[in-house]
């Protein structure tokens, strides 16, 4: 019985994507960041599994969400909260990450099909040295907290957490999460008929600098 969830918070401005800001609003960033969510929640509604659960930070869960559990994200840091998604699922559990909107049903096609007797979990590391998705057989969240995210060596500390508890883990495709503007440019590339592309192209041209970041790509 799988279980997908994806975290995310609400995306208000001044919340999500500041480092978006400038060249673009905070608004705008927002706009930015609930379309990644929205393609996010597209991608995990049509694959295979059993239930699926937006882990979500905020009063108000987007429209694509629907025919998802909402799961609240307590008070904490990272790793705490995360622990705490682990600990509140029994069966295979695979968490993504909402900054990754290039996210492919093939991509997940592994951490879908293959819970066989020799994987014990599923390991996606992100260009920036996190994460944007792991996977346990048997969740465990003491294999979490401890680990301190949002650092260079954040996935690599995260994977020997898994290689030291003895599981046997296979890693899912490398891809680039969205936190600058560049990585903006190239998630905007790799999936350009999705509406993170769309919304960025947009707001890019509102901003007067469409044409820069075209250059820039």
């Amino acid at each position: 019985m799988l279980t997908i969830a994806v975290i995310a918070k609400e995306c208000i401005p001044g919340r999500v994507k500041t480092r978006l800001h400038p060249p673009f609003s905070l608004e705008e960033a927002a706009e930015i960041a609930s379309a990644s969510l929205a393609d996010t929640l597209d991608v995990v509604a049509g694959v295979p599994a059993d239930r699926r659960i937006l882990f979500f930070d905020g009063t108000n869960p987007p429209a694509e969400a629907s025919g998802f559990d909402l799961l609240a994200q307590p008070t904490g840091t990272l790793d705490e909260r995360l622990g705490y998604l682990f600990d509140s699922v029994d069966g295979p559990l695979l968490m993504i990450g909402m900054d990754t909107p290039q996210v492919t049903r093939s991509m997940l096609e592994p951490a879908l099909t293959r819970w066989h007797d020799d994987i014990d979990a599923w390991f996606g590391f992100a260009s920036d040295g996190g994460f944007w998705a792991l996977g346990m057989r048997e969740p465990d969240g003491s294999l979490i907290r401890g680990v301190a995210m949002s650092e260079a060596e954040t996935g690599r500390d995260q994977l020997e957490r898994l290689l030291e508890a003895d599981l046997r883990v296979k890693l899912l495709a490398e891809i680039n999460d969205v936190d600058s503007i560049d990585d903006a440019v190239q998630v905007a590339a790799a999936a350009p008929d999705g509406r993170f592309a769309r919304v960025f192209d947009r707001v890019s041209d509102r901003a007067g600098i469409r044409d820069l970041l075209h250059v820039r790509a």
